[in-house]
């Protein structure tokens, strides 16, 4: 039985298709396309009534479930959107994603598709595009949008708000900030919608003055914010740490008579968090509590953050007990939130209570409590401690946490099991990125299989040019720590000819590399052509190449490169002005450079404390008597800190910086 187009037309007993319109030939029909299935055939005479006086959005999925192909799907969704009281749900449309990205593949265009639609006696209409533009939109498909909306012009229909409102859309989500605007200010009948849709892309782009603009063309056409907009703008001058144009819409909202919510004094509290204003963050805390809005554990979360970032540990913990006091809990983001910051400020055994504890409060942690726990071992190097936090716990590893756990093994000595974990990502279908390729190179690097990291770096830039410079500088330094000094800088070269993004810490790894190499003859114009290219050098560079030079006792660049530092006010680190005044205090050649080294403590670039000595020895550099007094000339006394300095560290410091 042929399927045709005109739903509408039923038998009296039951429903039934009609086997072909009097005007189309079954010869334009392939049997593909328009043989309806006896399921759906029986599903229809089952679930829909005569005339369709109850027509549901339940019914119509499920027949677009059991349409015999794409095509016949389609245009019964055009069909059914026609009938009167019905309109496509969510979920209609979501199936309808698929459905029409398959028959644009199939026909190549969206003119091709509406050609199909026509042949099976669907006639083409504004809704049929408007219907076409709505599924495109929906499901993200922006070069169809786009290709829907030419075609609708091109058929001689003129684009509704709603048309103009998903092309603006697309423009701003594609980078056509301009030509989105350009729609905007030019559309005929904007609606609330448009604005909202035009602010929220905005925001996203943190521009300020557009937002502005936008905001005040809002008002002039007569449409009053809601309170959800109020909040997207104020969030965003919050984030971007423009309070002054904060607190404007806060004002313009109290005027409009919109309340304050616990959103909007979460978004103030996160604001002056975000710009370390901690004190006034308190104090709206404080506020808040006043006016009777109860804070939430986002606005706890936001303060608890802010404190941890400044390395106010002890205020955390005051603001998290405060919090429990007035019977807020605890929720997973909290969590994680105090678990990654506790880490990154040192508190490692109290960022690895939290997890414990979370644990016991029946909060099951995601892949991000996992990373966060991971870098606070790692950081601690308390590796052991790992399988007996997690034994018994599951949870889908994602390829954030699949890196997280390269760079663990990486740094508990286990690179092999690095190798595995990636080989393991591989079977299960996860898709590595750059992060991962950095982990899988350091595994490879330090567990000698120098060969394969080769061959995986060799893969990596043919499939993926455009990596991180962090890739390259991973596998130089990686051959470099394997003593292949000279295979290290002919890959650094060849990836200078090759035209690889490289920043300024992979040619300061290839100095590094030509200092351990025996070839610090070539260190000064791999230097130059670091800064012709346009990558300016760093402190840490100038210290690579100033410890070189005095391992070399080369009198004369150890000169050059202090007034190279003078030149570019770089700071001289501690390491190496006691290597300095070590070697100097025995070289015949040494008043030039002193000099400059008093020059540079008179500009403010040698350390304002430099650490003490134990022992008057760092590694293989003995500081006598004369040295150390040689030394508190140059800095002067009462400029040691009282901490001790491990005399394996020395290298390792001075070439790190």
């Amino acid at each position: 039985m042929v399927l045709g187009c005109r739903w509408s037309i039923l038998c009296s007993s039951s429903f039934r298709f009609i086997e072909a319109l009097p005007f189309l030939s079954n010869r334009c029909l392939s049997s593909k396309v328009v043989f309806a299935t006896y399921k759906t055939q029986k599903f229809l005479e089952e679930n829909v009534e005569l005339n369709f006086p109850t027509l549901s959005r339940h019914t119509v999925h499920s027949a677009l479930l059991n349409c015999s192909s794409d095509l016949v799907a389609l245009s019964f969704f055009l069909w059914s959107a026609k009938q009167p009281n019905y309109f496509h749900d969510r979920i209609v449309c979501e199936h309808m994603v698929g459905v029409v990205s398959r028959l644009v593949e199939q026909h190549k265009t969206v003119e091709a598709v509406v050609s199909e639609l026509e042949k099976i006696g669907c006639s083409t209409k504004a809704k049929t595009f408007l219907l076409l533009l709505r599924i495109c939109w929906q499901g993200g498909m922006n070069g169809l949008v786009l290709d829907v909306f030419e075609q609708m012009c091109c058929s001689g229909y003129t684009p509704n708000t709603l048309a103009h409102n998903a092309v603006m859309d697309v423009l701003f989500k594609t980078g056509s900030v301009d030509v989105a605007l350009k729609v905007l200010k030019q559309m005929e009948l904007p609606n609330f919608l448009t604005f909202n849709i035009a602010l929220r892309n905005l925001c996203n782009l943190k521009d300020l003055f557009l937002i502005g603009d936008a905001f005040r063309m809002m008002l002039r056409m007569g449409y009053n914010p809601s309170i959800e907009t109020f909040e997207m703008v104020l969030n965003c001058f919050c984030k971007m740490g423009k309070l002054d144009e904060a607190y404007q819409v806060l004002g313009l909202m109290i005027a409009f008579g919109v309340p304050v919510s616990e959103n909007i004094w979460s978004i103030l509290i996160d604001g002056f968090c975000r710009l370390c204003r901690l004190d006034i963050a308190v104090e709206l805390l404080g506020k808040m509590v006043e006016t009777g809005c109860s804070p939430t554990v986002v606005t706890y979360t936001h303060l608890v953050r802010g404190l941890l970032k400044s390395h106010m540990v002890s205020d955390a913990f005051v603001i998290l007990h405060i919090m429990e006091s007035r019977g807020c809990s605890l929720d997973l983001v909290l969590c994680n939130v105090l678990i990654d910051c506790l880490a990154k400020v040192g508190k490692y055994d109290d960022a690895i209570d939290v997890f414990v504890d979370m644990l016991k409060r029946k909060i099951s942690p995601d892949s991000y409590t996992f990373c966060s726990l991971l870098s606070a071992i790692s950081l601690s190097g308390r590796f052991s401690c790992l399988p007996k936090l997690v034994r018994g716990l599951v949870i889908e590893a994602d390829v954030k946490l699949c890196n997280s756990l390269l760079s663990y093994f990486c740094k508990a000595g286990f690179p092999c099991i690095a190798v595995k974990l990636y080989e393991e990502m591989l079977d299960r279908g996860l898709a590595p990125d750059e992060y991962t390729f950095a982990g899988l190179l350091s595994g490879l690097c330090r567990s000698k299989r120098i060969d394969q990291a080769i061959n995986l770096y060799h893969w990596i830039v043919m499939n993926y040019p455009t990596q991180d410079p962090h890739i390259h500088t991973i596998v130089i330094d990686g051959l470099i720590k394997a003593g292949k000094f000279h295979l290290a800088i002919r890959m650094f070269r060849k990836a200078i000819s090759d035209g690889y993004p490289l920043d300024v810490q992979s040619y300061t790894t290839a100095i590094h590399g030509l200092f351990l190499g025996r070839r610090a003859g070539e260190v000064c114009s791999l230097y130059k052509q670091m800064k012709e290219v346009g990558i300016a050098p760093n402190a840490y560079t100038y210290n690579v190449m100033l410890s070189g030079f005095c391992k070399e006792k080369d009198v004369k660049m150890i000169r050059w490169i202090l007034q190279e530092m003078i030149s570019a006010r770089m700071e001289l680190n501690c390491y190496n002005l006691f290597r300095l005044s070590s070697f100097l205090s025995r070289s015949h050649h040494s008043h030039s450079v002193i000099g400059l080294l008093l020059e540079m403590k008179n500009l403010g670039l040698t350390p304002a404390k430099a650490m003490h000595i134990s022992n008057r020895q760092v590694e293989r550099v003995k500081v006598d008597e004369e040295s150390y007094s040689f030394f508190e000339g140059i800095v002067g006394k009462n400029q040691f800190d009282e901490t001790s300095f491990p005399e394996d560290h020395f290298d390792v410091a001075a070439s790190v910086g």
